[in-house]
């Protein structure tokens, strides 16, 4: 059964749909770092660091697939740190694991894509260092020790259809609404702030701010049902909704800055309508360099 970041578990789809939500939600912790490795990463810059640049070595390897295949590798890289501790290792090792969670990730999503491919990709990739496949193999046991072998990740997008089937709404508005809070999913994970939270509060959270974003006039109504449900911490949604508003704002002042220097003034409304209705309307080489063998 292929794996899927909206249906984590393989019997999903066997079990009562009550069930299937209370599993979620009692199991999620399982598959996400504890909080002292978030506290470390808030209070170290050392180690903050050293995490972005594993995130960007990922993002590298992965830029021309999935976003889902990012977001997963990315999610087993914060596991097995918390699980071995930053260090400081050398430039082939940062690569070896940023390299093997990739691996894992594509295994896992792209069930089509093989080492041998994995391989090939990285053998075109800069970097300056060439893994064997033995190598990668051997590097994957130790992350998938450290993982206690859970791969298939509860993420916040496990716990999208559960809330955005409270909202009752139409399924072209869900689709955009979904879609949106995805986005915002995706971005706010490079974010260190957002480990603090459970990915069921870090779903609710998004989507509360998609709904906030582009149904304003409807977003209390939305409020309210995710308040009223009873899996969730009012207090933590709160939090968490704190932080995506301001990961959200720094997107906007971004986009405005690059808008700006290229001479063209930009409403950030404006900017993300168009976004949303090109994304409706359309559906939505590196030089190799010399390298070593490891």
């Amino acid at each position: 059964m292929e794996f899927n970041l909206e249906n984590p578990l393989e019997n999903f789809h066997d079990l009562p749909n009550s069930q299937c939500v209370s599993s979620l939600f009692l199991i999620e912790s399982d598959h996400i770092p504890p909080l002292n490795y978030f506290h470390s990463l808030k209070s170290n810059e050392f180690d903050a660091s050293v995490r972005s640049d594993f995130i960007s070595l990922i993002s590298q390897l992965s830029c021309n697939f999935d976003p889902f295949v990012t977001y997963l590798a990315i999610n087993y890289l914060d596991r097995f740190l918390a699980n071995q501790g930053i260090l400081q290792p050398k430039p082939w090792a940062n690569k070896l694991i940023a390299v093997t969670c990739f691996s894992l990730a594509i295994k896992m999503l792209k069930t089509e894509y093989s080492a041998t491919d994995v391989q090939a990709l990285l053998n075109h990739s800069d970097g300056g260092f060439i893994f064997e496949t033995q190598t990668i193999k051997r590097m994957e046991a130790l992350v998938l020790g450290a993982l206690h072998w859970r791969m298939r990740s509860i993420t916040p997008f496990s716990f999208i259809p559960y809330f955005i089937n409270l909202f009752r709404l139409d399924d072209i508005t869900l689709k955009v609404l979904k879609d949106r809070a995805s986005e915002i999913i995706l971005k706010s994970q490079k974010d260190i702030k957002v480990l603090e939270f459970k990915p069921s509060i870090v779903a609710a959270s998004s989507l509360l701010y998609a709904s906030h974003e582009l149904f304003p006039f409807q977003y209390p109504g939305f409020l309210g049902t995710i308040s009223d449900c009873s899996y969730v911490n009012k207090e933590s949604v709160v939090e968490c909704y704190n932080v995506i508003q301001d990961i959200a704002k720094e997107e906007y002042e971004s986009m405005f800055n690059v808008n700006s220097s290229s001479g063209t003034p930009v409403n950030v409304l404006d900017e993300n309508f168009l976004s949303l209705e090109s994304e409706k309307t359309n559906g939505t080489n590196v030089t190799p360099t010399k390298r070593r063998k490891i």
